[in-house]
């Protein structure tokens, strides 16, 4: 057996790590979710519960300059690695959709 490759059981090991994990953060979001739920309905029941307001223009505005930063380094670091082609297109999307929700954010009269 060289150093670059693992045995068998090595092997069975190290694919079920990410597996493992996606199925505990699951489990984890699961139980928030349902503990977040409890509270709701008890807060109900004492008439204690007051809806939050969702501020559409900030969030908006947020995901927009968060995505307009992805796009654009993925935009200029694909540009830069392979030129002109499809891969290009991962940074535009992001790019794309940023700028559209950052003129949502300025346009929207809410």
């Amino acid at each position: 057996m060289t150093s670059t490759t693992l045995a068998p059981a090595a092997q069975v090991i190290v694919s079920l790590i990410p597996l493992t994990g996606i199925v505990l953060t699951t489990i984890l979001i699961f139980f928030a979710l349902l503990w977040h739920h409890h509270e709701t309905k008890m807060l109900i029941l004492k008439g204690l519960y007051t809806q939050k307001k969702f501020n559409m223009k900030a969030f908006s505005l947020l995901s927009g300059l968060c995505l307009i930063g992805t796009g654009l380094v993925l935009t200029v670091l694909f540009a830069l690695l392979t030129g002109l082609s499809w891969a290009l297109l991962s940074g535009l999307l992001p790019l794309a959709i940023g700028i559209a929700l950052t003129l949502f954010s300025f346009i929207n009269k809410e």
